[in-house]
């Protein structure tokens, strides 16, 4: 059987140089920690050879937005100052005068309902990633546990960052591929997949670089009821063994073993929104459907996201921005329109979620995280670390 990944260009993957010390650390070089703003420094990616977790284990969540006070009144206190932009009519609002770093509980429980309502938040002039990456870290923990990515670089002693340098290198990014628009709702493949999450870019190309969100609860409910009442319920397997195996392919760690989970595809949120739950990155197949059938239905539905501009915004990055979002109902993508030699370096925290489910009614029922242990992944064959792209 062979490996599964994508080939993907190294302007996705970063044409950063990297230095590997005594000890198995990987660091950023120094010529490549020049063309890096101040700012971005303290929250670079690193990696340790030996650095292992295992596999995550059920957890039960509680929703901190079920907790909030649905009248918002300490998140926009009668007293403050201000502004609120809706980037769509249903979907995205970008928000001025507040500070995430001076919430209290009870706002930040708000600020998660808001999050549930309105899918993507947008804040601006926040002092939040200049604090540092314990600020970040220890804000996003109001939500749950924080996930470590099971591949992905993170600063030194904070590995609950997803820190993700790109760019830097002179490579066409569409020598092969038209498009690299890939959505995705982050981590799907997790038993418990994360809900709440931040998300920051720190040294952003001059122009471009932006981030397209898309609404999974309207992509669900511009469906056809029949064709809902069709899919309420059928199962998608999601897998992390492509994520792996590419980590691999370019010399880099595993930290975790890689798992597939089914979740239903159309999923009910602890708050009741029902959203269309597949996503490109991840989604391997159709439960219960022949390779040819799982393909075309699968490719409807990813259509139907990524084509659906109707129902999706897209956030421009400006300096100490901060986006707030809800990753169990929208699925995003990164937007490859800059010179891909100027780097681009984007930070998330997230918190671990609840198990999905399409009926509340099963809502933290214990399961069974589903470790891959199949000829697929590329880990059971090699060395981590020593295959080459």
């Amino acid at each position: 059987m062979p490996v599964a990944y994508q080939n993907i260009p190294s302007a996705l993957t970063g044409g950063s140089k990297y230095k590997v010390d005594q000890k198995g650390g990987i660091t950023l070089d120094d010529a490549s920690k020049e063309k890096l703003n101040k700012q971005s420094i303290p929250y670079l990616p690193s990696w340790r050879k030996n650095e292992k977790y295992e596999p995550y284990e059920f957890i039960e969540y509680h929703d901190r937005a079920l907790k909030a006070d649905k009248d918002l009144t300490n998140l926009f206190p009668k007293d403050g100052k201000y502004e609120l932009e809706n980037l769509s009519p249903k979907f995205g609002t970008e928000i001025k005068g507040i500070q995430l770093s001076e919430l209290n509980d009870a706002a930040k429980d708000e600020l998660a309902l808001l999050a549930s309502q309105r899918g993507v938040l947008v804040f601006r002039d926040q002092d939040l990633i200049e604090k540092g990456p314990k600020a970040f870290t220890d804000f996003a923990k109001h939500y749950g546990e924080l996930h470590i990515h099971p591949t992905s670089g993170a600063p030194k002693e904070f590995p609950e960052i997803h820190s993700v340098l790109t760019g830097n290198t002179d490579e066409n990014p569409f020598s092969t591929k038209n498009s690299l628009i890939s959505f995705h709702s982050d981590v799907s493949y997790e038993l418990n997949p994360t809900g709440i999450s931040l998300l920051s870019v720190t040294n952003n190309p001059k122009a471009g670089g932006d981030t397209v969100f898309a609404d999974a609860r309207e992509a669900y409910n511009r469906l056809s009821p029949l064709f809902r009442e069709k899919l309420e319920d059928v199962y998608a397997l999601h897998t992390a063994v492509p994520q792996a195996n590419l980590a691999i392919v370019k010399g880099g760690v595993v930290k975790r073993h890689p798992v597939e989970n089914i979740h239903p595809i159309i999923r009910t949120t602890p708050t009741g929104d029902k959203v269309l739950y597949v996503n490109s990155a991840f989604t391997k197949s159709i439960v219960g459907l022949k390779a040819e059938e799982s393909e075309f239905l699968l490719k409807f539905l990813l259509d139907h996201i990524s084509g659906g501009h109707d129902f999706q915004i897209r956030v421009n990055w400006k300096p100490n921005s901060v986006v707030v979002w809800d990753n169990r109902i929208s699925s995003h993508s990164a937007i490859l329109d800059f010179d891909t030699n100027e780097p681009r370096l984007i930070i998330r925290a997230a918190a671990r979620a609840e198990r999905p489910v399409n009926n509340l009614a099963n809502l933290n029922k214990p399961d069974e995280n589903n470790v891959y242990e199949g000829p697929e992944y590329l880990g059971n064959r090699v060395e981590p670390g020593s295959a080459k792209a």
